[in-house]
C-alpha cells in the first residue's frame, strides 16, 4: 500500500515536470513585427509569425528572430573620383523592409553588414559614372539609380529597398572656390546674353513702330494728294465753266455780265493781295467810283472791239444769274473741301 503511494507520487511528480517543459519550451510567443524561424535538429521548417505558437520542446527550437519592420542603414562618408576626375565625399542612407523572413535568415550572412557593403561599391559605381556638374545638379537621378541597382541585387535575399537618400555631396576648399568662379562666370553671361536680347527686343520694336509710323505718314499723304488733286480738278472744272459762260456772254455782246465777272476777279485779286504775309502796304482806290470807272474802261474795250453788233435776243440777266450760280457752286465745292481735309 504504501508502495503504490510513493508510485503514484514519483508519476504526478513527472507529470508535472513534464507540464513545466511544455509550458516552457513548447509555448512561443512572437511579437508584433517580428517573425521567429522554427528549426528541428538544425533544419529549417517553419516560420512563426506574431502571436502564441506551440512548439515541441527539445525536438523544436526557435532558430532566428527577423525583424519585418522597415529598417535603416546610415551609410558613412566616403570617397567618390567622378568621371573628370574630381574627388567628392559622398554619404546617406539605405531603407530596406524585409519580406521573406527564412530568405533573409539563411540565404545572407549579416544582412545589414552585407547591404550596408552593396550601398557603397554602387556609390562609388554610379557616381564614379557622371560628371562634377551632372553629379550636383542631378542627386535624384542618382537615388533612383542606386535604388534599381541595389534593389535588384537584395531582391534574392528577401529584402526590399524602399528608398536611397544622399545625403550630402561634398568637395576641397580649392575645387570650391573654382566653382564659384565659373558659377559667377556663367552669371555674368547669362546676364550679358539677356542684356542683349533685350537691346534686340527693343531694337525690333523700335524698328517697327517706324515702320508703321511711315505706313501711317504714306496713308496720310496719299490721301491729302489725293484730295488736293481732286480739289484741283474740280477748281479746274469750275473755270472751264466760268470761261465757257464768259466767252458766251463776250460772243453775245452782254456787257452786264462781262461787267459782274470783272468786278469780281479784280476784288479778289485785291483780297489776295491784301493778306500776304510779305505785304506792308497796299494801294487800293479811295472811292469805290475808280472800280466802277475801271469796270467802265474794260467794257469800253469790249465794245470798240467788237464793233455794232445786231442783238441776238439774249437775255443778259439769265447771263448774270448763270455767272452768280457759277460762283456758288466753286464756293460749295471749296465748303466740301475744307470739310474733308478737317
Amino acid at each position: 500500500m504504501a508502495l503504490t503511494g510513493i508510485t503514484f507520487s514519483i508519476f504526478a511528480l513527472i507529470v508535472v515536470i513534464l507540464a513545466v517543459v511544455i509550458i516552457f519550451f513548447g509555448v512561443v510567443t512572437v511579437p508584433q513585427g517580428m517573425e521567429y524561424t522554427i528549426e528541428r535538429f538544425g533544419r529549417y521548417i517553419r516560420t512563426l509569425g506574431p502571436g502564441l505558437h506551440v512548439v515541441r520542446p527539445v525536438i523544436d527550437r526557435v532558430g532566428k528572430k527577423i525583424k519585418m519592420m522597415e529598417q535603416v542603414i546610415d551609410v558613412p562618408s566616403q570617397d567618390v573620383i567622378t568621371q573628370d576626375n574630381a574627388l567628392v565625399e559622398v554619404d546617406g542612407v539605405v531603407f530596406y523592409q524585409i519580406l521573406d523572413a527564412a530568405k533573409a535568415a539563411y540565404e545572407v550572412d549579416d544582412l545589414p553588414h552585407a547591404i550596408y557593403t552593396l550601398v557603397m561599391t554602387n556609390i562609388r559605381t554610379v557616381m564614379g559614372s557622371m560628371e562634377l556638374d551632372h553629379l550636383l545638379s542631378h542627386r535624384d537621378e542618382i537615388n533612383v539609380r542606386l535604388l534599381s541597382v541595389i534593389d535588384e541585387a537584395t531582391t534574392p535575399w528577401g529584402v526590399k529597398v524602399t528608398r536611397i537618400e544622399i545625403k550630402d555631396i561634398s568637395t576641397d576648399e580649392d575645387l570650391e572656390k573654382a566653382m564659384s568662379r565659373q558659377l559667377k562666370a556663367e552669371r555674368e553671361r547669362r546676364a550679358v546674353v539677356l542684356e542683349a536680347e533685350g537691346a534686340r527686343r527693343a531694337a525690333i520694336e523700335r524698328a517697327e513702330g517706324e515702320k508703321r509710323a511711315a505706313i501711317l505718314t504714306a496713308e496720310g499723304k496719299k490721301q491729302a494728294a489725293f484730295l488736293e488733286a481732286e480739289a484741283r480738278e474740280r477748281e479746274a472744272q469750275a473755270e472751264a465753266r466760268a470761261t465757257h459762260v464768259l466767252s458766251k456772254a463776250i460772243e453775245q455782246g452782254n456787257t452786264q455780265a462781262v461787267n459782274y465777272f470783272v468786278a469780281q476777279k479784280y476784288i479778289e485779286a485785291l483780297g489776295l493781295v491784301a493778306s500776304a504775309d510779305n505785304q506792308k502796304v497796299v494801294f487800293m482806290p479811295l472811292e469805290a467810283s475808280g472800280v466802277i470807272g475801271s469796270i467802265a474802261g474794260i467794257t469800253e474795250l469790249f465794245n470798240n472791239s467788237r464793233g455794232p453788233t445786231k442783238s441776238r435776243g439774249v437775255d443778259s440777266e439769265n447771263i448774270v444769274a448763270d455767272v452768280a450760280a457759277l460762283d456758288q457752286h466753286d464756293q460749295k465745292i471749296k465748303d466740301q473741301d475744307d470739310n474733308k481735309e478737317s
